[in-house]
């Protein structure tokens, strides 16, 4: 079975005792992901389309952190627009009928919305450390300048760091006769197509995880510091930054949640390919079949990420609000039951 982030399973990889592997598969999947990869697709694209359209339409001046939020809900919207190409492919019992194009493109924007999400959560973590730690000799790391600089190096790096995806998948023919979107390593010689998988496979959970989260958890080890010392005092400008503060720690936590199991899977598929974890067809098999749900688990996080501003943010709830026109005809209403009770108290009714 593949999928748009693995590194092709060995279907035909022997057990410790010698004996070819038999993989069973769990039918269920070939319905429940469809499923929940369409309610990602319809969530994710609903509310990242209104972060990006909330951030792109504000009058207020905008936060640097706004801006990476921004950049965010876009890395999330482009990737939940594939979503019903592999809703499709799972559901056709790992058959692509798309061509070896929309195979490529599809997985390459997967991957490039891993990174650039792991990498725009980073940024936010840095400029949380900078604004509150490095508050008075920070104004130059934090400029306009300097954060456009860095969203061109975060979407370059995500570029870059994903391309092994544009070389090496391809639509191949599998032994069911069926049309699989996978890696396919006929470029390179049979003895080192499994140093490349595991290369690959564990280069971007290090690239696109470990270190990132590594960076962040320090950022955060920092800020805990500062904001234990100085800001116990609570002014309005310090509470401010604590409520952005627990939205951004909000989502790095949530992304740790989902997708830490992906990320720990592949990496202990990578390390069977080199010797260095079990590779018992019991390990191989639970391997297989937890891939689907882990993968689902990961994808879960670009359709969360709205709902959480709008959960935490007051100021990205009211903007929301206010271009939605929601919150004019809010007050309007409440405007007018406040007319309706003033003028019945002016004539003696009781309201």
């Amino acid at each position: 079975m593949e999928h748009a982030l693995d590194y092709e399973y060995d279907y035909d990889e022997a057990s410790e005792n010698g004996t070819m592997c038999d993989y069973p598969e769990w039918e269920p999947t070939y319905s429940l992901i469809p499923v929940f990869y369409m309610l990602i697709f319809i969530l994710g694209l609903s509310g990242n389309g209104v972060v990006i359209f909330t951030v792109w339409k504000s009058k207020s001046k905008r936060r640097a952190a706004d801006v990476y939020i921004g950049n965010l809900a876009l890395a999330d919207l482009t990737f939940v627009v594939t979503l019903p190409l592999w809703a499709v492919y799972t559901a056709l019992g790992y058959h692509w009928p798309f061509g070896a194009t929309l195979c490529k493109l599809s997985s390459y924007v997967v991957l490039v919305n891993m990174y650039a999400s792991v990498f725009c959560l980073t940024c936010l973590s840095y400029d949380r450390y900078l604004a509150i730690v490095h508050s008075l000799s920070s104004g130059r790391l934090r400029s306009r300048g300097a954060m456009l600089a860095s969203l061109a190096s975060i979407w370059t790096l995500s570029a870059v760091l994903s391309l092994p995806t544009l070389v090496f998948r391809n639509t191949v023919q599998d032994e069911f006769n069926r049309t699989a979107c996978a890696m396919d390593f006929q470029l390179v010689t049979q003895k080192q197509e499994g140093l490349w998988i595991a290369g690959l496979s564990l280069s971007s959970s290090v690239l696109g995880f470990l270190l990132p989260f590594l960076a962040m958890t320090i950022c955060y080890c920092f800020i805990g510091c500062t904001v234990t010392r100085h800001f116990n005092s609570l002014r309005k400008e310090d509470q401010k930054k604590r409520r952005l503060l627990k939205i951004i720690t909000t989502l790095v936590v949530v992304f740790a949640i989902c997708w830490t199991p992906f990320h720990l899977l592949k990496s202990l598929d990578a390390l069977s390919y080199l010797d260095l974890a079990p590779s018992t067809c019991s390990v191989l098999n639970f391997l297989l079949l937890a891939h689907p749900y882990v993968t689902c688990l990961g994808y879960v996080n670009s359709c969360l990420n709205p709902f959480l501003y709008a959960f935490f943010d007051l100021r990205f709830r009211s903007q929301c609000l206010c271009l939605l026109n929601l919150k004019k005809a809010v007050h309007g209403h409440v405007a007018s039951l406040a007319t309706q009770k003033s003028e019945a108290q002016s004539v003696g009714v009781k309201v």
